[in-house]
């Protein structure tokens, strides 16, 4: 299976691995926890969200994808990492909902706490 998060690798080579098994949540760089965030929306892994939310703006939940609702893909623009713990990821993805294109653009935040990168927050961008 093509890794949703269309980096050209198979899922079990791209995103897979930050799901579960050995090397759970520990994408190495925010750019990976970006594409194994915008892979878990995708395949509605709810769990693995949360547990890569920073704590300071975490949800108590979520919710799962509405019936109907269809990723068409994802762009990265621009990634920086500011520090050893800090990066901002701009990213596009789209989706179609009932036949509506819908279009995601913002820049999102990320710290590493003890080692391991969390999603902080984001800005949309109109």
């Amino acid at each position: 299976m093509n890794c949703p998060c269309q980096s050209g690798q198979s899922y079990d080579r791209c995103c897979g691995p930050w799901h579960e098994g050995p090397l759970h949540l520990q994408a190495p760089t925010a750019v990976a926890l970006m594409r194994s965030r915008y892979s878990a929306f995708v395949l509605d892994r709810l769990d693995y969200l949360l547990d890569t939310w920073h704590l300071s703006t975490r949800p108590s939940k979520l919710e799962p994808n509405p019936p109907g609702l269809k990723w068409l893909g994802l762009q990265i623009k621009t990634h920086d990492q500011t520090d050893d713990n800090h990066a901002r990821v701009e990213f596009v993805a789209r989706s179609r909902l009932h036949g509506r294109a819908h279009r995601l653009h913002e820049v999102s935040r990320f710290e590493r706490v003890n080692g391991v990168w969390q999603y902080v927050a984001g800005e949309f961008i109109d």
